[in-house]
């Protein structure tokens, strides 16, 4: 017997969901938003550099 279906599942998921996203406060939402920008760009710097210097060594030797 299966006492758990698909309704109790997901309704158990949507209210855990949702008592975490009323807990939620504004400036961490926003520090959230701002690192997860930072580490995004930081990780697109970084790769473009290291094609630039990978072509650049395989171009000299």
């Amino acid at each position: 017997m299966n006492y758990l279906d698909n309704s109790t599942k997901l309704s158990t998921a949507f209210g855990t969901l949702l008592t975490i996203f009323v807990n939620i406060q504004t400036e961490d939402l926003i520090k959230t938003i701002l690192l997860a920008g930072l580490g995004g760009a930081s990780s697109f710097l970084m790769t473009l550099l290291l094609k630039f210097l990978i072509k650049l060594l395989k171009n000299k030797f």
